[in-house]
């Protein structure tokens, strides 16, 4: 069940994720149930929520409410693993821009230590 579809969209804008961060998502949903919950460190309470079609940058000290979400990735036929997937980004909250990069930065790095430890 999604976490979203009962909070208003303060803004929805065109995105894409790097085709590295969207193929550690793919690996991890095979070796970890979902959702899976990544702390955020040095932005106390956020989190991001990755479930099965949609990541959820959300705070948690807020039951979860969400900040941003990159829903709708467009994957369906995807032949290049190396090229970036377009999605759409849904913003909750009016300065959620500020954590755009640094959660997609932090999912990443914590996606990879998790796999490298398998």
């Amino acid at each position: 069940m999604s976490r979203i579809r009962d909070v208003p969209v303060y803004a929805q804008r065109d995105d894409e994720v790097t085709a590295k961060l969207y193929n550690l998502w793919r690996r991890a949903k095979l070796h970890y149930p979902c959702p899976m919950r990544i702390a955020l460190p040095g932005y106390p309470g956020m989190v991001m929520l990755l479930e099965e079609r949609e990541w959820v940058c959300a705070n948690e000290r807020q039951g979860d409410l969400p900040v941003l979400a990159w829903v709708a990735f467009e994957d369906q036929g995807r032949d290049a693993l190396h090229e970036p997937v377009r999605c759409k980004l849904n913003y909750y909250h009016f300065a959620a821009s500020k954590l755009r990069a640094p959660s997609l930065a932090l999912m990443e790095e914590e996606l990879e230590n998790s796999l490298h430890e398998e």
